[in-house]
């Protein structure tokens, strides 16, 4: 026979799991686009800042162009870094930097290249990254190789926390902790490329 402490206590634990767990369990996601190149005038203080939930999406869109408008030195082309706060405050990659993907087809025929980031606890891709929440990361671009050189745009993404119950561990090298959440910040306008998008 269960004893009702014993019971009560299981119930109760029961009932904490399922609070902790709503938030991050959710099915529905949010996309946010945005578009990195030099005239996203989000860019030009070097406080670009989006917030996002577990299990949302970043769409990040390089910069494209049709042929032939822009001469071919000066259409803009990136590769983009996923660094820690030191790298993110001097726009350095090269000593903790992490190559995330490369814009590198300005002229592509189908439009803009277009690479995504799912924000999401746990991975089943061995280069595939895990965020915690109440955590930033932070995005960097440099110009490849050969190329004019540009100034470098960056980003920080800021993982809101789902629930009063978050307990995380340390956050690996591409994070920084933040004690609370914040309000207000990767709000404004923008244009989405789809329906259910969210241009920032």
């Amino acid at each position: 026979m269960v004893q009702p402490g014993l019971l009560a206590l299981l119930l109760l634990a029961l009932a904490w799991v399922r609070v902790c767990t709503d938030d991050a369990a959710k099915v529905i996601s949010d996309r946010y686009a945005v578009y990195w190149n030099r005239s996203n005038p989000r860019f030009h203080h070097g406080d670009y800042t989006v917030e996002v939930s577990i299990n949302d999406y970043l769409d990040i869109y390089c910069p494209h162009y049709e042929k032939p408008l822009t001469p071919a030195m000066r259409m803009e082309q990136y590769v983009l870094y996923m660094v820690n706060d030191e790298g993110h405050a001097s726009c350095d990659h090269r000593q903790k930097g992490f190559k995330r993907w490369e814009c590198n087809r300005p002229t592509a025929p189908n439009g803009p290249l277009k690479f995504s980031e799912k924000f999401q606890l746990f991975t089943p891709f061995s280069l595939g990254f895990e965020f915690r929440p109440g955590h930033d990361y932070y995005y960097i671009s440099a110009t490849p190789p050969n190329m004019m050189d540009r100034s470098c745009l960056k980003l920080k993404v800021y993982v809101k926390p789902t629930s009063k119950c978050d307990v995380w561990g340390e956050p690996g090298l591409w994070a920084s902790h933040h004690d609370g959440a914040r309000e207000g910040r990767g709000t404004g306008g923008g244009h989405s490329p789809s329906e259910g998008a969210r241009g920032l």
